[in-house]
C-alpha cells in the first residue's frame, strides 16, 4: 500500500504557491473588491510587526499574518519578498510546518538608516505640495509624506518646527481648480475613455464643444494642462484646465499610442505651446542685471549660455514657437532683447510698439 500523502490545512497550498512566486510581478491590484482597514498602516511599522509575529515561533502563513495585520495576503507576500531580498533577512518557508520562520539571527531592529538631510528633503517635498492644493492628488500625497515622517520619528535629532519655519514655497497666479472637474478629467486619462467638454480659447468670449481622446494630464509651471487627440480636428491639442468646463466621460475607450511621450511632445516648447514647423534657433541677449537672473537655472533642455563682454550673456534655444519665449523676454522688463532670428526680432518690435502706444493712451486718460 502506497504512502498516504499528508493533507495540508486548507489554504496552505495557496500560501506556499504564493511564497514560491513572490518574485513574480503582480499585474492586478489585490485590493479589488475588498476593504482592508490596515491598508493605511505605515509600511515600516507593518514590517516591524511582521518580524515580531514570525519571531514568536508559531510558523504563521500568509493568510494568518494577513488576518492579524488586517491587510491582503498578497501584501504579506510582497513584504516577505522585501524582507528576504532587500533586507537580506534569514526568512524561509517551512514545508512541514506550513509557515514562515527565521533560520538565523535577525539583526534588524525596526529602524531605517536615514540621514538628517534626507528627512529635510522629505519635509521640503511636503511644502512643495502646495501646487496640488485642491486637486485629487492633495490628500494621498500629504498622507504619504506624513506616514514617512511618522515612520522616521525618533531616528534623527531634528527640530521639525524649526524646519517648518525655515522653508516655504510661494506661487503667484496659482490656478483655482474645480476638484470634481479635475477628477473626471483624470478618470478619462487613466481609463483611456473619450472625453467631451466645453472649452474657451484664448481671446474668445464663447465656449465651444470638444470631443477628445485624452493622452496625458500634466502640471507645467503650476498650471494644469490636458494633452489630447481632438477627434473632430484629427490633431493633437493642448487644453488649460481653468478654461475647461462641463466634462463628461464617455463609454468609448481608445488605445493611447505606444509611441506617445509627453517629453517628446513638449521637447520643442518652452512651456506647452508647439509650432507646426521644425524647431529653429532663437537667441536672446541679457544685460548684466538680467544675466544675474539667468545664470544657474535650466530654462530648456536645448539651452546654451554664452558669456559676453560687460557682464552680458546670450542664451540660445531650439524652439518651434515664438509665443512663450516672447512673454519670457518681456518678463525681464527691458533687461532682455531678441537678436535672432529676424522674424522673432520683428515680432517683439511690433509687440513693444503696441505696448508703448497703450501706455501712452493710459497716461492721457
Amino acid at each position: 500500500m502506497g504512502t498516504q500523502k499528508q493533507r495540508r490545512p486548507k489554504g496552505e497550498d495557496a500560501a506556499q504557491k504564493g511564497q514560491e512566486g513572490l518574485s513574480r510581478k503582480q499585474t492586478e491590484s489585490p485590493y479589488k473588491g475588498s476593504v482592508h482597514r490596515g491598508a493605511t498602516r505605515p509600511p515600516i511599522l507593518r514590517l516591524h510587526k511582521l518580524k515580531s509575529l514570525i519571531l514568536e515561533g508559531n510558523f504563521p502563513n500568509c493568510n494568518t499574518l494577513a488576518n492579524l495585520l488586517e491587510v491582503h495576503p498578497k501584501t504579506i507576500q510582497r513584504d516577505i519578498h522585501f524582507m528576504q531580498n532587500e533586507m537580506s533577512l534569514p526568512l524561509e518557508y517551512h514545508p512541514q510546518k506550513f509557515g514562515y520562520h527565521f533560520t538565523g539571527p535577525v539583526a534588524w531592529n525596526g529602524s531605517l538608516d536615514v540621514t538628517e538631510g534626507e528627512l529635510v528633503a522629505i519635509l521640503i517635498a511636503q511644502k512643495a505640495l502646495q501646487q496640488h492644493r485642491g486637486t485629487v492628488f492633495e490628500k494621498p500625497l500629504l498622507s504619504a509624506c506624513r506616514k514617512i515622517e511618522e515612520a522616521l520619528s525618533g531616528m534623527v535629532s531634528l527640530n521639525l518646527s524649526d524646519l517648518d519655519e525655515a522653508f516655504s514655497f510661494k506661487e503667484t497666479g496659482a490656478p483655482e481648480l474645480d476638484v470634481e472637474m479635475f477628477e473626471k478629467v483624470g478618470k478619462a486619462v487613466r481609463e483611456c475613455r473619450e472625453l467631451r467638454f466645453e472649452y474657451q480659447k484664448l481671446g474668445s468670449d464663447a465656449f465651444e464643444e470638444r470631443v477628445v481622446e485624452p493622452y496625458h494630464l500634466g502640471c507645467v509651471n503650476g498650471q494644469w494642462y490636458l494633452f489630447s487627440h481632438d477627434v473632430d480636428r484629427q490633431q493633437m491639442r493642448t487644453f488649460a484646465l481653468p478654461r475647461l468646463r462641463k466634462p463628461e466621460v464617455g463609454q468609448r475607450r481608445f488605445e493611447r499610442p505606444s509611441a506617445f511621450s509627453i517629453a517628446d511632445y513638449l521637447r520643442d516648447s518652452l512651456d506647452v505651446f508647439r509650432g507646426s514647423g521644425q524647431p529653429e534657433e532663437v537667441r536672446v541677449r541679457f544685460d548684466k542685471w538680467g544675466a544675474a537672473l539667468i545664470r544657474g537655472r535650466k530654462w530648456h533642455e536645448s539651452q546654451r549660455v554664452k558669456a559676453l563682454s560687460g557682464g552680458e550673456v546670450e542664451v540660445e534655444l531650439q524652439l518651434s514657437s515664438f509665443e512663450e519665449v516672447e512673454r519670457w523676454v518681456l518678463g525681464f522688463s527691458g533687461h532682455a532683447w531678441a537678436v535672432f532670428p529676424p522674424a522673432f526680432v520683428e515680432r517683439l518690435r511690433k509687440t513693444t510698439a503696441g505696448m508703448v502706444a497703450r501706455h501712452s493712451l493710459g497716461s492721457e486718460s
